[in-house]
């Protein structure tokens, strides 16, 4: 038989981080759950355990920190100059060849 590897012997999560993603998982299926800064309501299901983790975290209850890898920014980035609505080819479309 393969030696199973032991994970040090402590939880990562307590239970009160546990009671807090359960309530949020609750009040997501039941269409109470929003977002924190726009206020939408959430409707995906690791969101709903992002924002119960958050509000452990905030109560101080046992939760690992967060991973600090990808960054998103807050919407689109925009170009310097404004585009208009169509996309211009290299011809001119004035001087068309008639029969």
């Amino acid at each position: 038989m393969a030696a199973r590897k032991k994970s040090g012997g402590r939880k990562k999560y307590g239970k009160a981080a546990g009671k807090r993603v359960e309530s949020a998982m609750r009040r997501k299926k039941k269409g109470t759950l929003r977002s924190g800064r726009s206020g939408k309501k959430v409707t995906s299901r690791k969101q709903a355990i992002a924002i119960g983790l958050s509000e452990a975290r905030e109560k101080g209850a046992k939760v690992p920190r967060k991973r600090g890898g990808k960054k998103s920014s807050g919407g689109r980035k925009s170009s310097g100059r404004k585009s208009s609505g169509r996309k211009s080819s290299g011809k001119k479309g004035g001087a068309r060849k008639r029969r």
